[in-house]
Formats: structure tokens, C-alpha cells, sequence
């Protein structure tokens, strides 16, 4: 019997085979959005597709004379009111936490962990509540427009079965956290189980890892210099929240007298490697040295908003020249995983944080929806945007809606007015995960029927207030 890794890639290409799938197709967008170039659109171009890959994008005309040209099958799919654009990546989330979704609300950041999430994640814990509060967290991404996420929780092992099954591609966090949990007893155990994941998935084309302490108010510098020294020999991203919150910073001022960002440039940690989520609490210098070092930003503003986290400075980030991504953190924080409505907000947000109303446009709000996230990750040479050569992970949104009409700027009108609902196809190397707004390859009622089946258990584990 072959091994787990070894099984799904071969269950990727029978099915791949049976749907025949990765087949020539000729997708034609009234509007297409590459991202790179960036604040381009294209009208009256179709991308080309071959065997999971962008072949070429080219105008229409000259499509359909290839298409018509060629002795091979190329079957040309028409998307006549749609903005075609890349398959939005998720920079940050915890996937599994779609069980808790409305859980504990309206509570600041570590009332919200220590007396609520903690609790309950003792108790519940495992297998089978990653992969099922994954299963659920996949239909809602792909129902968005997402095709690519970054995972930070325990039991990867669960949730890459789970994206693997989805067809969704997909960066796994080796959470490091030093006190005991149901997945790791210790850093060290943690680090241990990872590297045996890496080894055994590092051949798979669609999933990634990285290492993810989970933040400096629970690793300490023992677990951290292994982090890094790890980071540097396997060549893997850190993903780790960092200035989430002012307590946070002013918790490790009272305790060490150094601020946590600090602290990490001390350890060696900032680099290009790391991925530094939430980023409310910054400096100038703070900043800078960030775009000195190549350090990453990936901004959550929804889930910033409702634990009162704290405003991340966005527009002076991209000014320096830092690279910013965008993700939804864990539906247990935000409530969704709606990576449309999370490019929205950070594009509202930045601008009374800047006092600049052209503070992240459109424009940069999609880019780091897409490319950005890519790019934190070291993805960006294979998705992120349309260009020849990359994976064909694409998205088509209807803008023929009410709400979406008339259409004087597609890009604005994807950011400021189109909703979830308006996504009617995505790809993810080309094999199709929904196409007309219908799912393909999962049973979205029977996933739903077995998350509902953990809401009494966890209403149980959640400590009476």
C-alpha cells in the first residue's frame, strides 16, 4: 500500500484523468485583470490554458484562430460578463476554526483566547475536528474566489487531506508553541513531527509549508533560534503573529524591556523568510528596518477590527516598499473566510488610518489579495497573477448584478461592489473547482451535515461565564 502522500498524488492524477481534466481550454473574460503588469485590464484578450499551465494571453480574435487552427481539442469557454483575475490567496487563517465560528464574539484578543478558544480547543482538539472544520472552511473558499491558503493550526496532517480532497492549494504552519497541546507536547515535538510532514509532502505540487511559532508571547528564545536555524536549512517561510495587539508590546516592554519585532531581530528572524501577520503596532524605524530586511507583512483588518485589535499602517508599509498580503485569519475571528469582502475592507480601512483617501486603491488592495500573498509565501513564480508559465489558478466573477452596474473601472468595481455570491467559476491547474456557481468533486451537504454534527460537543467544552 502506498504511503498517504504517494496515494493522493496518485488519486489526483486518476481523477484528473477520468474528469478529463487539465485539458486545452481558451478562457474569454469581458475583462481580464493579470495583476502583473500591475493596474492593467485587459479587454478582449482570453487566456489559454494547457495542461494546468497559462500557455499564452492573447486577443480574442487571435485565440479563436488558434483554436480553430489546431488538431488538438481546445474547448473555448465564454465568459461574457466576467472579470477574470487569480486566484485569491488566503496569506493567513486557521482553517479548522470554521467549528467556532460565532463561538465567542465581542470580546478583545486574549479574553477571547485564554477563556474561550484555548478552552475548548483542550477538549476538542484532534484528526477528525481539523479535517472537518477544514472540509467546511474549503466550500467556503472556494465559494469566494479562493484558491490558495495559508494554514496556521495543529494537526496539519488533517488539513492537507482535507485541501487535498478540495483540489485547493495549500502553504501548511508547523505550529511551535512551547506549552503542551493535544497535537505536540513541546516546541521540540512540534519542530520533530514537521520535518517528517515536509519530507514526506515536499514532492506534492500543490502543498507548501512553512514554520509557525504561533507569537513571542508564547515561544520563547530557545524554540525560536531552533525555528530559525530550521528556517535557514530547509528553506522554509516563518509565519507568526507579531504586534497583534499594544498589550502585546507593552507586556514584553514591562517583562524584558524589548519589544517583541525587536526581540525576533535579535534572534536573526527578520528576513525574507518571515511572514509577520497583523502588524498593528509599528514604529517608523519599526517599518523601516522591516523594508531593510525583506520582512513580509500579511494584514488581517477584519479580524483586527472585531478584537479591537489595532489599525495596521498599510499605506506608510507599501511605501517603503514592504511587501503586504492580505488574509482572513480563522472564521472564529472574523466570521468568514470572504477574501472579496476582506480586499474591501482593507482598502476602506487604510484610508482614514492614512488620512489619505488614495491610500490603497483598488489596485493595491488586489494585489495584495493575490501576488502579495503569493509572494510572502515564495509563490509568486508560480501564481498570483496571469502571466505565461504559471499554474492556471484563476477565478471569473460575474459583474452582469445590480450591484455591480454599470461598470466604468473593473477593478473598482471588483473591490468596492462585487460580492462572494458574484464568483461563478474558479480553476486551480486548470481543473475546475466550480463552474456556474456549482461545486464539482464535493458533496457540500454532507460537509455541512457533519460540521453541525461538533456545534453540542463544543458548546459543551466552552467554560460557562
Amino acid at each position: 500500500m502506498p504511503s498517504k502522500p504517494v496515494l493522493f498524488t496518485l488519486i489526483d492524477e486518476l481523477l484528473s484523468v477520468m474528469a478529463n481534466e487539465h485539458r486545452n481550454q481558451i478562457l474569454a473574460p469581458r475583462w481580464l485583470i493579470p495583476v502583473a503588469p500591475r493596474d492593467e485590464v485587459l479587454e478582449d484578450h482570453a487566456v489559454w490554458v494547457r495542461d494546468g499551465r497559462i500557455e499564452a494571453i492573447l486577443p480574442r480574435e487571435q485565440a479563436r484562430e488558434r483554436q480553430q487552427a489546431t488538431e488538438e481539442p481546445i474547448e473555448w469557454v465564454d465568459l461574457p460578463s466576467h472579470a477574470l483575475i487569480p486566484g485569491l490567496v488566503n496569506g493567513h487563517t486557521h482553517a479548522a476554526m470554521s467549528l467556532m465560528r460565532g463561538l465567542a464574539d465581542d470580546l478583545p484578543l486574549m479574553t477571547w483566547l485564554e477563556e474561550h478558544i484555548w478552552p475548548v480547543e483542550g477538549q476538542m482538539l484532534g484528526h477528525d475536528f481539523v479535517h472537518d472544520g477544514t472540509m467546511l472552511a474549503a466550500v467556503e473558499m472556494i465559494r469566494s474566489g479562493t484558491t490558495t491558503l495559508s494554514d496556521m493550526y495543529f494537526f496539519p496532517e488533517a488539513a492537507i487531506e482535507a485541501v487535498q480532497a478540495a483540489g485547493l492549494r495549500g502553504v501548511f504552519g508547523i505550529v511551535v508553541i512551547d506549552n503542551p497541546n493535544p497535537w505536540s507536547a513541546n516546541a521540540e515535538e512540534a519542530l520533530a513531527k514537521g520535518v517528517e510532514l515536509v519530507n514526506d509532502w515536499r514532492h506534492h505540487s500543490r502543498i507548501e509549508f512553512t514554520l509557525a511559532p504561533h507569537a513571542p508571547y508564547t515561544v520563547g528564545d530557545a524554540a525560536l533560534e531552533r525555528v530559525r536555524t530550521m528556517s535557514d536549512q530547509l528553506d522554509l517561510p516563518v509565519h507568526m503573529h507579531v504586534h497583534e495587539t499594544a498589550h502585546e508590546v507593552e507586556s514584553a516592554l514591562a517583562a524584558t524591556g524589548e519589544r517583541p519585532l525587536a526581540r525576533l531581530d535579535r534572534l536573526g528572524l527578520l528576513n525574507e523568510r518571515l511572514v509577520a501577520v497583523h502588524m498593528t503596532q509599528l514604529t517608523d524605524a519599526e517599518i523601516a528596518r522591516l523594508a531593510v530586511t525583506g520582512t513580509h507583512v500579511l494584514h488581517s483588518p477584519q479580524s483586527n477590527l472585531k478584537l479591537a485589535s489595532g489599525f495596521c499602517p498599510v499605506a506608510k508599509l507599501l511605501e517603503a516598499g514592504v511587501n503586504v498580503g492580505l488574509g482572513t485569519d480563522g472564521a472564529a475571528s472574523n466570521n468568514d473566510l470572504d477574501m472579496l469582502d476582506e480586499m474591501r475592507t482593507a482598502a476602506l480601512i487604510a484610508k482614514p488610518v492614512a488620512n489619505d483617501a488614495a491610500a490603497v486603491s483598488a489596485h493595491q488592495a488586489l494585489h495584495m489579495a493575490t501576488l502579495g500573498s503569493a509572494r510572502a509565501f515564495g509563490l509568486d513564480d508560480r501564481i498570483g497573477s496571469i502571466e505565461p508559465g504559471k499554474q492556471a489558478d484563476l477565478v471569473a466573477v460575474d459583474l452582469d448584478a445590480p450591484e455591480t452596474q454599470p461598470v466604468y473601472d473593473a477593478v473598482s468595481t471588483l473591490v468596492y461592489s462585487a460580492s462572494r455570491a458574484q464568483v461563478s467559476d474558479v480553476w486551480v491547474d486548470g481543473r475546475a473547482l466550480l463552474r456556474h456557481g456549482q461545486l464539482r468533486g464535493l458533496d457540500s451537504r454532507a460537509i455541512i451535515e457533519r460540521a453541525k454534527t461538533w456545534r453540542e460537543p463544543i458548546r459543551q467544552a466552552k467554560p460557562r461565564t
